[in-house]
């Protein structure tokens, strides 16, 4: 191969009657600058090495392979569309169903993350006497307001286990006392013992044997009533 030869400074200035610029002669006599055309060999490629020939024999026979599969696909597109949108809406159809299916089975007023609870639900009646126990302990201590804290503290956990879509981290007592889940019995009982928990932690007011009295009481007629649309369970004993 041979590169191109550029066009001859001398032959360009013989053209146009210019002479050449002083020394000019003197260059191309010297050799250092080379103005013959150079000679470029060939480039052979190199040959494809072994997984240079494997992949490209591989690519042949799947292309050999899947021909005919292509060429069906193609004569066949103008119904195979409709066939593949048909599946799609099927697919679409049966999920649909099955999520309709799963709402009409649960009961109304659950949630879709929490289990359904029983519509009866009442605390447990041996938690429930756990309960009045260490309260009944702390008071004898005199301790009212940390005795009706439990009982109202307690309280509000019945109301998270039993409906947890009702109850809120920023719930506050007087939103609770307020909630449609609980019956007019279940609310009453439920003020009282958050007035009295107000009024020690807000206005400062020490409580008394008859503000326990009271709390103690509302809590045994909460934890029979709350949740219990009929009211029939049995007395809370001491």
């Amino acid at each position: 191969m041979t590169a191109a030869p550029a066009s001859s400074p001398t032959a360009a200035w013989a053209t146009t009657g210019v002479p050449p610029p002083a020394g000019w002669d003197a260059l191309r006599a010297e050799g250092r600058v080379q103005f013959a055309p150079v000679e470029i060999p060939p480039t052979v490629p190199a040959p494809p090495g072994w997984l240079e020939r494997a992949l490209a024999d591989l690519a042949e026979m799947l292309g050999e392979w899947l021909a005919p599969v292509g060429q069906v696909l193609g004569d066949s597109w103008a119904w195979l569309q409709w066939a593949m949108l048909g599946c799609a809406v099927l697919i679409a159809a049966v999920l649909l169903m099955r999520v309709l299916a799963a709402r009409l089975a649960r009961p109304s007023g659950t949630s879709a993350t929490a289990p359904a609870k029983a519509e009866g639900w009442q605390p447990g009646r041996a938690e429930t006497i756990a309960l009045l126990d260490d309260a009944d302990r702390l008071a004898a201590q005199g301790r009212y307001e940390a005795a009706t804290r439990l009982l109202l503290q307690h309280s509000i956990g019945h109301i998270a286990d039993a409906h947890p879509a009702q109850v809120e981290p920023a719930s506050t007592a007087r939103e609770l006392a307020a909630l449609p889940v609980l019956s007019a019995t279940a609310r009453a009982a439920f003020a009282i013992m958050a007035e009295r928990v107000e009024r020690s932690l807000f206005a400062r007011r020490m409580l008394d044997r008859g503000d326990w009295d009271a709390a103690r009481a509302a809590y045994a007629d909460f934890a029979l009533a709350a949740l219990e649309p009929h009211p029939a369970a049995q007395t809370i004993r001491a």
